[in-house]
């Protein structure tokens, strides 16, 4: 049913790949969040949330530097163990504390050097605009569906994004105490699409300003764009919804394999939550972006 749309779609959909490391750890932890480009002056959507993701890691690479060059400052001095306590106090570093972030935009331009952005004040989106790049890797950009109308409660729709982060492209230097990318491993990640059917429709005082599908948007996916069958814009993956069932069970008997378990189960509902295109449109128009409709 979706099989010309995501081919059509996926060439103007991207992957953010993000690294982080916790204080205390050499781990690094792969993740992914998604956009799409809107025209061919560099203008992308993606959610607010995102955008602050995009924004942070100069501010948490920073405090990390700092926190280095005051701790190196301590080493080999008496109460070495008290003060380093004491630094970590100060920074609030705890072994759930992000140190260290990077982010990789992929397949978008040849270069950037710098961001435009606009956050939007009320709703989780955002236009962002690659600045100082010669090249965009996409000429081929989303067509929005004009007639509101159109989206109906029992009406199906397909989001894509990158919810599975595979990529392997990165290291920890130790000699540095430092994540980086490398030119080795898997650069790429899957592009995975999911379907399902507009249920409700989510609204404020204001007006409707999303929608509602019966399948949830997969971490990753956030960002990725909401269309038809036809390839067409109908808006934006950003939230899921976690609906309490009632259906639960305490202390049943069941068997597995052969062996009787005790188990507990409290299910829930969990349901995609995607920026209405009305917005996106609004939005656009509100900054002067350049967009397509049907």
């Amino acid at each position: 049913m979706f099989t010309d749309a995501i081919e059509r779609v996926s060439k103007f959909t991207r992957p953010i790949h993000t690294i982080s490391r916790y204080y205390n750890s050499t781990e690094i932890v792969p993740g992914s969040a998604t956009l799409f480009v809107v025209n061919k002056d560099g203008w992308a959507i993606t959610c607010k949330h995102i955008v602050q993701m995009l924004t942070s890691p100069t501010r948490v690479n920073n405090t990390y530097d700092s926190f280095r060059r005051e701790l190196n400052k301590i080493k080999g001095t008496d109460n070495f163990a008290e003060k380093k306590a004491a630094l970590e106090k100060k920074y609030n570093y705890t072994p759930s504390s992000i140190v260290e972030l990077r982010n990789n935009l992929v397949d978008c331009v040849d270069k950037t050097s710098s961001f435009k952005i606009h956050a939007h004040p009320v709703y989780d989106l955002a236009l962002v605009r690659f600045e100082g790049f010669d090249k965009l890797f996409c000429n081929s950009f989303p067509v929005f569906q004009a007639d509101d109308s159109y989206l109906k409660q029992g009406r199906f729709l397909c989001r894509l994004g990158y919810p599975f982060p595979e990529f392997t492209n990165y290291r920890y230097d130790p000699e540095k105490d430092l994540m980086e990318w490398t030119s080795d491993g898997r650069s790429r990640s899957p592009i995975f699409p999911i379907e399902g059917m507009i249920t409700r429709f989510l609204r404020d005082k204001a007006r409707i300003y999303g929608i509602e599908m019966s399948v949830p948007g997969l971490r990753g996916q956030s960002g990725g764009p909401l269309f038809n069958d036809k390839g067409i814009v109908q808006g934006m993956q950003f939230a899921t919804k976690h609906l309490h069932l009632g259906f639960d069970v305490e202390n049943k008997e069941i068997r597995v394999n052969g062996s009787k378990k005790r188990v507990r189960d409290y299910p829930f509902l969990h349901l995609g939550h995607c920026i209405h295109v009305s917005i996106l449109k609004d939005f656009m128009r509100e900054k002067g972006v350049e967009y397509r409709e049907e």
